[in-house]
Formats: C-alpha cells, structure tokens, sequence
C-alpha cells in the first residue's frame, strides 16, 4: 500500500507539470480555437528565462541566490507573454477562424524559436533592434500623411527591404567581431539549479517526497487559481467569457474584441513561461525542451474538454498518474501482491517503461475520444454550435 500511495503522489506530480504546461493551451486552444504549435517553445524561453536569472543572482552572492526562483517566475511570464503578444499581432490575428493556417504558421514559428535559441547572440540582437527601429519607426512617420491609406502597401514592401538591408548589411560589417558573435546559449543543454531551501525532501507516509515537486504541485495550485479568479471575476474575464459566446454580439456591444484576443494569447504564453520555469528545475534546459510536453498538453486539453479548467485539471492528473503507475511497474506490483491472475500482471509488466506506457495512455486515450469525443466536459450552449 506504501508503494502505491508513493506512486499516486508521484502521478500526481507528474500531472501537476502536465497541469501547468496545459493551462496556458486550454485557454488559447479552448477559448479561442487556435491550434499553437509553438506552446512548446514559449515553456523553452520560460526556461530560458529561469537559467539568465540564476546567473544573475549568482554573481550577487550566496544570499540573493536562494531567492531567484522568486524572481525568475514573473520575469519567465513577462518574456513569454511579450513573445506570445508579437505572435498574436504579427500572425495569429489574420488566421482567426482558418485552424489549418494557425497549425502551419505555430509550427513555422515553433521552429524559429528554437533556431533562434540556438544561435542568439548579442550581434543578433542588436541587428534585430535596428531593423524594428527602422520598419515601425518609419511606419509611425509615414502614418501622419493624409494618404496613408492608398500608399499603405507599396509603404510596407518598401520599408521592410530597406529595414532587412541596412540589418542584414550591419550584421555582415561587424560578423568578425568574436565577442558579438559569440552564442548565448548554443545548441548544448544547460542546467538550471534548484535553491537551497528546495532540495532535499521530507519522509512522509513511508517514502521521500521531494521539496521540488511538492513546489512545482504548489504553483500550480496558485496558478489554476489565479486563473479561475481571472476568467470569472474580473471584468477582462469576462469579456474574454463573452468574445468566446459570441464575438459579433461582443463587438456590438463595444467589447475590443482585438483586445481581448491579445490579452488571452498573451495570458496563455505567459503560463506557458511559467510552466517552462517549473519544468526547468527538474532536469536541463535545452531548444528542444518544449517538443517533449506539448503532444501530452495537448492530449490534456482534448481530453478534458475544449475550454474547460476542472476538465483539464482532471484529465492531466489522470494521465499524470497512469503514466507513472503503469510505466514505473508499480500497478503490476499492485496486483502482485493481491494475487491477480498472472496474464494480467503480465499485461502490465510488458508496459513498464515509459515509452510503452505512452502507448498505453494514447491507446486508451484514443478508445475514449471514441466514446466521448467532446472530452469529460463538453462544450455546452452557442459556443458548442458554432
């Protein structure tokens, strides 16, 4: 009973990562119909973020660096959402309502995002700071003339060549120099380390819990509440509750419906940097990071049900704990020890591992998308109409 009370907690804080890896999705996906491939990769700058705050707090000393964690959470939100904001306004926005177009654009993106990690480096950055001066600069200008307008598009071509050519023309003159092209980060994994007052673990009920989960369980607590007192209790919630009913209704009624649009993208982005900065303390930190959760965030947010928080909640503490159960033998011990026929102890023993036990989850998964193919809770009303 100890070993399977030790499994069930380690489920569960399996699923409490899935839990806040899939926050951020279920709003963007269940709320606003987009399909982000890149949700992946907003948790890899998440991350990122985590592993710059912690070199920065340990050139401060031994004292400050116990405290970066505190730190590195808003500031992994903040640089996720701002990446998720720019997402929405430069592609998402024009793809509202065409599902195939947002999966291939995310995509594209999602493989930007991780080139991009891989070869940042301070000549890149600067370059990029140039060509955004110059394009939206001369874009602010040439607005105040009266025929903007009927010059817009010949504007736009015109600004975003000479903009790439002088960026491009800058990066090539000062490509020599070894310290501004030197990576940040390169394509190695780093590691980010847990604080002090996180390592370690405390004996309860026969078997270790780890400080790290049992924070990672917490903050996700914090979020899953933040989140529901957000969305039902202030009054951008709302009007995210209303453009999702129905957008036309909304617009008439004089709710900014692009507004609205921007804040829940970037809302879900910024979770996403926060689920990064949580899974940062369990292992390294690489530009693939992202590509190992969104498949299972995904699976979450399906299974549950479109746009809904229980079912979501439900759903990765299910597959938290089955993945864990079946993959680690512990479900085959189980019955072990309570005499179960020995083909079904078999059964479970030939899915102990990981990779087989992720078969097992998509198989069942998928038998139960067949029974209720809506998820645990269904989208109910105009929205499940539309």
């Amino acid at each position: 009973m100890s070993t399977l009370i030790e499994g069930l907690f380690n489920g569960i804080s399996i699923g409490s990562v899935l839990l806040i890896a899939a926050l951020g999705l279920a709003i963007v996906f269940g709320l606003m119909g987009v399909i982000n491939l890149a949700h992946g990769e907003l948790m890899m700058l998440g991350a990122y973020s985590t592993f710059v705050v912690q070199n920065i707090f340990k050139s401060f000393g031994d004292p400050w660096f116990d405290f970066y964690i505190i730190v590195a959470i808003p500031v992994a939100f903040i640089v996720s959402a701002v990446v998720g904001l720019i997402l929405e306004r430069g592609a998402i926005r024009f793809l509202y309502g065409r599902p195939l177009e947002t999966l291939l654009a995310t995509w594209g993106v999602s493989l930007i995002l991780q080139q991009f990690v891989r070869s940042v480096n301070w000549l890149l950055m600067i370059s990029l700071g140039i060509f955004s001066l110059l394009f939206f600069g001369g874009i602010q200008v040439v607005k105040k003339r009266a025929d903007w307008e009927r010059i817009k598009s010949k504007t736009l071509t015109l600004l975003i060549f000479l903009s790439t050519g002088i960026a491009i023309a800058f990066y090539s003159l000062l490509s020599k120099n070894s310290v501004l092209t030197k990576a940040w980060f390169s394509a190695r994994n780093v590691d980010v380390t847990a604080p002090k007052w996180l390592r370690g673990g405390t004996t309860a009920l026969g078997f270790q819990t780890p400080y790290v989960r049992l924070f990672i369980i917490a903050l996700t607590i914090l979020c899953l509440i933040g989140v529901y007192w957000f969305l039902q209790r202030s009054t951008w919630g709302l009007k995210i509750r209303a453009v999702t009913q129905n957008r036309t209704m909304s617009s008439c009624l004089g709710i900014p419906t692009a507004k609205v649009d921007a804040l829940t993208f970037a809302l879900g982005s910024g979770l996403a940097g926060i689920a990064g900065c949580a899974v940062s303390l369990l292992g390294s930190v690489g530009p693939n990071t992202g590509q190992n959760y969104i498949v299972d965030t995904f699976m979450v947010v399906v299974v549950g049900g479109v746009g809904n928080l229980l079912g979501t909640v439900l759903a990765a503490l299910g597959i938290g704990i089955l993945n864990y159960l079946v993959g680690s033998g512990t479900l085959a011990l189980f019955l072990t020890s309570f005499s179960a026929p020995q083909s079904l102890i078999d059964f479970f023993l030939f899915f102990a591992t990981s990779s087989m036990a992720k078969v097992m989850v998509f198989a069942l998964i998928i038998t139960f998308l067949q029974i209720k193919p809506a998820g645990l809770f269904p989208q109910k009303g105009r929205t499940a109409e539309l």
